[in-house]
């Protein structure tokens, strides 16, 4: 599934800036990591700096990793920033795009897992990226392209985070035309969905990829809107549910559900597989997996239970706006 937002024809030719991307990502990298770590209000987040060089390494190119671990609210948050350039797109890259296939590429992103101590707190994901590159005929113009979106995963569920959730989704894509949400919405349905569960990861959000049709400073806009609804999506569900009283049989069903969520990203996600398959830092790429987890051989929820509920009720595409 491929779309893109409206073109427009005042930006139609304009060309692709990977400085000002650059400095957007990491001026947001900064307001996340201010913004996390007042929520949390216990812990600090540590910063690792790490830099490739240019020669005898698949990827060349640096970025910032910070990680706040055992927090008063989150037991792992890491927001990520990388700028990388690799002389041959890894297969994750060109599966809905073969003619680039072996072109040398320049990407940038930031990303973000947060996994609450609280299983009444939703575990929440977020990117943004930018990919350059050049195919190989001389005369062939740049291809470029942008994708990101953010999804909630949550434990328990409550109707009234997912509905204020996703209407802050519909208000980050509302300024690119009324037809994105809806798109992207699905598109994010479909993409965090386990296949070897048959079952969706969480409730969604957005998911975009492959956006480069309106021209460059629209799309960079559109990435800028997704980049910027995160926190007040993500920070009002935080607040409402971080000092509810949890015991064990909450903490083991999150531990359980955990274990979806590494299944999904060790097996299907685009963005785990294109930093190992290109040589990335592997710290990094794995910051996105909670600190702990676990597995049970063949468990099912007792009928009639809030851990049902969840499969029951919010495990299921559905649209939460229908009625707001």
């Amino acid at each position: 599934m491929t779309t893109a937002v409206t073109a427009d024809p005042d930006h139609a030719a304009d060309s692709p800036d990977s400085t000002a991307v650059r400095q957007y990502l990491e001026a947001l990298q900064q307001r996340l990591t201010e913004a996390l770590q007042a929520a949390d209000g216990g812990a600090h987040f540590i910063e690792d700096v790490w830099e490739r060089p240019a020669t005898g390494a698949a990827l060349a190119g640096g970025g910032r990793s910070r990680v706040l671990r055992e927090g008063a609210l989150f037991e792992q948050a890491g927001i990520n920033f990388s700028h990388v350039r690799g002389a041959r797109l890894p297969p994750s890259a060109t599966a809905q795009r073969p003619e680039l296939a072996g072109c040398g590429f320049e990407a940038l992103g930031v990303s973000l897992v947060v996994h609450p101590r609280n299983p009444y707190v939703p575990t929440s994901h977020a990117n943004v990226r930018f990919f350059s590159t050049v195919p190989d005929a001389a005369d062939a113009a740049p291809v470029w392209w942008f994708g990101g979106g953010f999804d909630l995963t949550p434990y328990y569920g409550f109707e009234a985070d997912c509905v204020h959730w996703h209407r802050t989704v519909r208000e980050a894509c509302a300024p690119f035309g009324a037809d994105l949400y809806p798109r992207y919405k699905q598109w994010c349905d479909e993409y965090f969905f386990l296949r070897h569960r048959q079952e969706p990861r969480g409730i969604g959000g957005l998911f975009f990829d492959d956006l480069n049709t309106g021209g460059f400073a629209r799309c960079f806009a559109f990435l800028r809107s997704v980049g910027d609804h995160y926190l007040p999506a993500y920070l009002p569900i935080v607040e409402r549910r971080r000092d509810l009283p949890y015991g064990e049989r909450e903490r083991e069903f999150q531990l359980y559900r955990r274990g979806r969520y590494v299944e999904f990203n060790l097996v299907q996600d685009r963005g785990t597989l294109f930093g190992l398959q290109s040589g990335g830092r592997t710290e990094s790429i794995l910051m996105s997996l909670p600190p702990r987890v676990r597995w049970e051989y063949n468990w099912h929820p007792q009928p009639g239970s809030p851990e049902a509920r969840l499969y029951e009720v919010f495990l299921q595409p559905r649209d939460w706006l229908a009625a707001n």
